[in-house]
């Protein structure tokens, strides 16, 4: 699992920085996003559907992104 800290980033600084990391890395299955802006689980749920990747909220800062299949 890739990990992309994003601690004291406000949106949508934490998608376009998960979005990058998903190009970087596209054998990648999972990834681990940390951040503790509060609109980061809406703006991830609105991306997720946009793109076809799953999002679950491990806790408030920290979320995992798999790879829509």
């Amino acid at each position: 699992m890739h990990e992309i800290n994003c601690l004291g980033m406000k949106c949508p600084l934490p998608i376009i920085e998960l979005s990058k990391s998903m190009k970087n890395y596209p054998s990648e299955v999972s990834f681990l996003l940390k951040s503790d802006d509060v609109a980061t689980l809406p703006d991830l749920k609105a991306w997720s559907r946009m793109t076809g990747n799953i999002v679950t909220a491990i806790d408030s800062e920290n979320f995992e992104i798999t790879r829509g299949i």
